[in-house]
């Protein structure tokens, strides 16, 4: 069984940053689509950024520009680097992963707050 663990959630001012990790066992990150999904109380969960197996990324308009996703096979993470947070940001974000045919996964999410 692949688990995600999540980490890198808190509380933020406007204009601030944080890095979302998400680190997988069993399975290299390199061998899976990767998406980060965020989702605000009343709101659907909407898809924020991806890193496919090529090692492109896509994004979704409210975040270009600011937020950045990452991989690095040496500690099997995917990251999401985070910067001039808004306060519309605020959600849980949670990590996905494709491994095709070792299955899907989902993080158990994390809290980003940004407020003053």
């Amino acid at each position: 069984q692949v688990q995600l663990v999540e980490s890198g959630g808190g509380l933020v001012q406007p204009g601030g940053s944080l890095r979302l990790s998400c680190k997988a066992s069993r399975l290299s990150v390199m061998i899976c689509d990767m998406g980060w999904y965020r989702q605000a109380p009343g709101n659907k969960r909407e898809l924020v950024a991806a890193i496919g197996i090529s090692g492109s990324t896509n994004y979704t308009n409210s975040v270009k520009g600011r937020f950045t996703v990452s991989r690095d096979p040496g500690t099997n993470t995917v990251s999401l680097q985070m910067n001039n947070l808004k306060p519309e940001d605020t959600a849980i974000y949670y990590c996905h992963a494709d491994f095709h045919v070792y299955g899907t996964y989902w993080g158990q999410g994390t809290q980003v707050t940004v407020s003053s």
